[in-house]
């Protein structure tokens, strides 16, 4: 399966366009991610908690919006965005939304 964030893939002819295809992901951001985040900021540094909790979640959104795809007997999907969004100051969500299309094979 290709994914591009791009409207087309270069060499690649679209010949059906399989409808649009999304995934979301909800984490909670627990209360020792929070403290060791709060600790990161004054001290400076990445927060690792919450790099590793928005990974998985949009690991977990890519991969349903893959399935979607490969249900719609997609072979590519193009035009992908990934939209994060922290609802409540606890939760993190992350929403993978593209073009599932078949591809001319090559």
């Amino acid at each position: 399966m290709q994914i591009v964030t791009t409207d087309s893939i270069e060499g690649k002819r679209i010949v059906a366009y399989k409808g649009i295809v999304s995934g979301d992901a909800i984490v909670g951001a627990n209360f020792v991610k929070d403290f060791f985040a709060k600790v990161t900021d004054v001290l400076g540094g990445r927060a690792g908690g919450y790099e590793k909790a928005l990974r998985g979640a949009k690991n977990h959104a890519m991969d349903d919006m893959i399935e979607q795809a490969q249900e719609a007997g997609a072979n590519a999907i193009i035009g992908v965005d990934l939209d994060y969004e922290s609802i409540g100051g606890s939760m993190l969500m992350v929403s993978a939304n593209g073009t599932a299309v078949v591809l001319e094979d090559a």
